[in-house]
């Protein structure tokens, strides 16, 4: 017993050891590194268990429309992101009653717009020819169709049930956050095998058991968290106040450019490689997006807790505390460039491993590519967690208007004057997010070492 007292007391004196908010961060990463270590492994189990059921043509259809519909994501208006400050802000400051007028309009609002946009898309989704938009055969019109009304359906619902991971994260508690992701994958996975052990394989099916299951998760959670931990937080009628939602709109508005930025270059990567190659390209573009998107899925693991963390850090002027942060994410980078080296290296044999023979075919290139566009990110992604953290989204923004449009003008010249592969999709993307790798560096270094204001701090 005395044995494994020993490494347990050490093990709580290095979580407690520092300043209360790295304890908190600690703690986080490390319920955290298990929690999304099993959703990470769940999301790459779930591929080839789908590759059972339905072939890669298939999935690449599944992937189109969710990424068509993702599109919608925008009506958000960066709500949610407006929030997740403005609601840290209120906490750190002990305003109880701010922070609940926050909660309760964002979940006002955001049905309002979602319960409207959908609506909207059943009365013209009859109209639209899925076939001719994705490129497919006209047999499969009438299953397209009704697919889309179910994965429209449950990215409406899922924005609005999705605000409590963002009080939860705003709460640097996002190992919380992780744990519903997780049940939601955990129950995604079991209706999956249970349709391949049972039914034909149907992307009918397999689109309501992937919608269906994260949905029924996030309303337990809802019902339980707003009956528990925040209670004191819980959305009410009276509490709703539009006038002061201006708040979340001033400043979720900027993060609705900086986000529709994101999603015009990954959502539009699906339709632009399924209307140019094939949706079988779609699924290869994705499969190597997905495996060298676990390095990012690492990473993120550690940031997460960095944002609103930062948030409370600059509050009180701990700026020592932010610069001895962002040195540590430096050697986490160091160390992930190395791992991905290794996974970059032996590829071909995992991909094989992963997916078995002759399932998809992802060309060195396609990894080489995929593996630097991950490495940029998470280089710069430090410090754009600290500028939103602050809220100084000037440059971000500016650069946001940016990035779409020189996403798509090097896209659609790589695609019209070379015979290149669908690596093209990762070239452009480094190129047009310029702001993470080159301008947030140097505005976090203005900020943090020369106090500098203005356009920085902005």
């Amino acid at each position: 017993m005395s044995s494994l007292k020993i490494p347990i007391d050490l093990f709580k004196r290095f979580l407690n050891k520092g300043h209360a908010r790295s304890a908190n961060i600690k703690t986080n990463i490390i319920a955290s590194l298990f929690i999304r270590g099993g959703s990470i492994a769940i999301s790459l189990l779930l591929i080839p268990l789908t590759f059972r059921y339905v072939n890669a043509s298939e999935y690449g259809i599944w992937l189109t429309l969710s990424s068509i519909i993702t599109w919608f994501s925008f009506f958000d208006i960066g709500l949610t992101q407006g929030l997740r400050n403005k609601f840290a802000e209120a906490i750190t400051k002990g305003d109880e009653i701010n922070a609940k007028i926050y909660v309760s309009s964002a979940y006002a609002i955001l049905t309002i717009i979602f319960l409207s946009i959908w609506l909207i898309f059943i009365v013209i989704n009859p109209f639209l020819n899925w076939s001719n938009i994705l490129n497919l055969s006209q047999e499969i019109r009438s299953d397209t169709s009704i697919l889309a009304i179910i994965v429209f359906t449950y990215f409406c619902l899922q924005f609005v049930l999705r605000i409590i991971t963002t009080i939860i994260i705003a709460d640097q508690q996002p190992a919380k956050s992780s744990l519903i992701d997780l049940l939601g994958q955990i129950l995604s996975l079991l209706v999956v095998y249970i349709l391949v052990e049972t039914t034909k394989g149907s992307l009918l099916y397999l689109g309501i058991g992937l919608c269906v299951s994260p949905l029924l998760v996030l309303l337990v959670a809802n019902i339980l968290l707003f009956n528990g931990k925040y209670k004191k937080y819980r959305p009410e009628f009276s509490k709703i106040n539009f006038s002061r939602s201006k708040e979340l709109f001033n400043l979720g508005f900027v993060f609705f450019v900086i986000q529709l930025a994101g999603i015009i270059q990954y959502e539009t990567a699906n339709i632009i490689i399924a209307r140019n190659y094939s949706t079988a390209d779609v699924t290869s573009y994705n499969i190597a997006y997905k495996y060298f998107g676990v390095l990012n899925m690492v990473f993120s693991i550690f940031l997460i807790p960095f944002w609103s963390a930062s948030t409370e850090a600059y509050l009180k002027n701990d700026i020592q505390w932010i610069k001895a942060a962002i040195n540590k994410y430096n050697y986490l980078n160091i160390v992930l460039i190395g791992v991905g080296i290794v996974m970059l290296v032996f590829s071909q044999d995992i991909y094989t491993l992963w997916l078995g023979e002759d399932k998809v075919n992802i060309d060195f290139a396609l990894s080489l590519w995929s593996f630097l566009f991950f490495n940029l990110s998470m280089f710069g992604g430090k410090y754009v967690s600290f500028l939103n953290g602050i809220n100084a989204l000037r440059i971000q923004f500016i650069s946001s208007l940016l990035s779409p449009i020189i996403y798509l003008i090097v896209v659609f010249t790589l695609l019209k004057y070379f015979d290149f592969g669908v690596y093209i999709l990762f070239v452009a993307a480094i190129v047009a997010n310029f702001n993470g790798y080159l301008l947030a560096p140097v505005q976090y270094y203005m900020i943090t070492a020369k106090n500098k204001k203005g356009i920085w701090i902005q």
